[in-house]
């Protein structure tokens, strides 16, 4: 399956459509949920600017997270 997910996405957008990923975020170390920043900021400035240098694990875990969804 394609990733519906990708790391070029603005934060806000992506917990717009997919709610179900709050907590990825919040595992991963992004509680930028509710800032302001995350209405223009995609997944990985947010990701760089709290010190991730790798986000592929932050990246494989949302898409799995809205993957779900798909096959129910």
């Amino acid at each position: 399956m394609t990733d519906q997910i990708s790391k070029d996405m603005i934060i806000e957008e992506v917990v717009r459509k997919y709610p179900k990923t709050i907590p990825v975020f919040m595992a991963h170390g992004l509680h930028c949920i509710g800032c302001h920043i995350a209405n223009y900021e995609t997944i990985e400035q947010g990701a760089l600017g709290h010190g991730m240098s790798n986000i592929t694990d932050l990246m494989k875990d949302l898409n799995e997270t809205v993957e779900d969804d798909d096959e129910a």
